[in-house]
């Protein structure tokens, strides 16, 4: 059965990407079409569940992929899946300043991440092919990613934790840039005002996102690039770690600033896979290994945040 799999997909490479993106498009029309038909307010308590559900998901596709593929591609997949997720919640932070600088109604903002992400997703798989691409051909770039990776890993462990001038700007561009009517009008993105076509506060904020998501995948493709050159492996944990990302915002929208050693964290795991991408003719760090140091450096992180608020509330109780 598995060498059967894998025969045919040699034979049809596009099959797994047909396969793969089938599931994504059934899932994403369940999604809006059946469960968030209406437009309403995302509870904790729904988007708890929903966090789960698209985690458990993305884990159980991996278990998919150690299973027919073996360990070497699941630990790729997992390693992967665990990279992207962690530099995906930096997005968290530009979704909360986009609705806050638009004064999006939390009702409507499941609406305009769900076409977020679904444009990301379109997005994602163009960079990782064009990606690919260029590293089967170019190995060298391996090279000009890892120094890249480095540096960014060290501009955003020195970054004061309110800098956010690069997003501001671009919302003021955004805004300033296009025929903006007031209006939210019920949740769409264009009205008609005196016959002339205006776009409402939540396109923009649409494309505040589409903006914010391409730059962010120039961070990320190349990292993962650093855990594994398959583009399947890449393409489909990447998807399946921005996927889940409009639950988490509503989930962690408020307690994600707690975690405020994570953006640090994050930060080591783009040091360490930078090194990883230059030494990579000289040494290839098994990606067992490096799902484990990913994984110990984003726990640190997550520790040292939770141990600095608890002195904080102990501070202020005392």
């Amino acid at each position: 059965m598995i060498q059967t799999l894998q025969e045919y997909a040699a034979l049809h490479p596009w099959a797994p990407y047909a396969a793969f993106c089938g599931l994504i498009l059934f899932l994403l029309v369940l999604d809006l079409g059946l469960f968030n038909r209406k437009a309403h307010v995302i509870t904790t308590k729904e988007s708890l569940k929903w966090s789960a559900v698209w985690i458990s998901l993305g884990l159980l596709f991996g278990a998919g992929i150690w299973y027919f593929l073996g360990a070497q591609k699941g630990q790729e997949y997992l390693a992967g899946f665990l990279l992207e997720k962690s530099l995906a919640v930096d997005n968290i932070f530009v979704f909360v300043m986009v609705f806050s600088y638009f004064k999006i109604d939390p009702k409507y903002q499941h609406r305009i991440l769900f076409y977020g992400i679904l444009g990301a997703i379109i997005m994602r798989g163009i960079a990782i092919a064009a990606g690919a691409a260029l590293l089967t051909r170019f190995h060298w770039l391996m090279y000009v990613f890892g120094a890249f990776l480095i540096f960014t890993g060290a501009k955003m462990f020195f970054k004061k934790d309110d800098d956010h001038s690069g997003e501001n700007r671009m919302l003021a561009y955004l805004s300033k840039h296009l025929p903006v009517s007031p209006r939210h009008d019920d949740g769409k993105f264009f009205v008609r005002e005196h016959g002339r076509l205006f776009v409402t506060p939540l396109f923009v904020a649409l494309m505040a996102i589409e903006v914010s998501d391409l730059v962010f995948a120039v961070d990320s493709i190349p990292a993962i690039f650093a855990v594994t050159t398959d583009p399947f492996i890449v393409f489909t944990s990447n998807i399946f770690a921005i996927l889940g990302l409009r639950s988490l915002y509503f989930l962690s929208a408020d307690l994600v600033r707690r975690f405020r050693y994570l953006d640090r964290g994050v930060a080591v795991v783009l040091l360490y896979v930078g090194v990883k991408m230059l030494i990579i003719d000289i040494f290839k760090i098994p990606s067992g290994i490096s799902l484990g140091i990913i994984a110990v450096i984003l726990a640190i992180a997550i520790a040292m945040s939770l141990h600095a608020q608890k002195k904080d509330e102990e501070a202020q109780s005392s």
